[in-house]
């Protein structure tokens, strides 16, 4: 599975509530909540985020509630995926829930800059920055998250198991 787009940067700690703030959270409507995602860091975000496109962020990405909001209003925005030098734990397992593909990667946070243009195979976790012609190695997921993000979600594979 690959995914190609470019890049959105965000810094460290960028937490639920900067993701989708709470007055917004009245809705469960995945195309809503994706219309105010990053609005409180990033007001143009929405008008400028293309399908395919990935965030790279830094450590700590997520913080917060452990509302499943954020990834939901992240990926319905076209993100194909959430690069970052690490995430709040119930983040990453809500992103995982629902078909988020996220990775850890350290090097690619500290070079990849905005506006990037970078394609990631997930299958062996390499991220290549086509702008800058440098290539970065996430630890791909193991073989049953795999299985889960190609199914586009916990739920989804689960019933494609049964």
């Amino acid at each position: 599975m690959k995914v190609k787009g470019q890049t959105h940067i965000y810094p460290d700690n960028v937490d639920t509530d900067v993701i989708i703030p709470a007055r917004y959270l009245n809705t469960s409507d995945p195309k809503e909540l994706a219309s105010h995602c990053m609005c409180d860091i990033d007001a143009d975000f929405v008008k400028k985020v293309k399908q395919g496109d990935v965030m790279v962020a830094g450590w700590n990405f997520g913080c917060g509630s452990s509302r499943e909001h954020a990834p939901i209003a992240i990926k319905e925005s076209g993100i194909s995926c959430v690069i970052a030098k690490s995430f709040a734990r119930i983040f990453y397992r809500n992103a995982i829930n629902i078909g988020l593909p996220i990775l850890e990667c350290e090097s690619a946070s500290n070079a990849i800059e905005a506006g990037d243009e970078i394609e990631i195979d997930f299958d062996n976790g390499m991220i290549h920055n086509l702008t800058k012609k440098e290539t970065y190695q996430a630890v791909p997921f193991p073989p049953f998250i795999q299985k889960i993000m190609k199914s586009n979600g916990l739920m989804n594979a689960i019933r494609e198991g049964e």
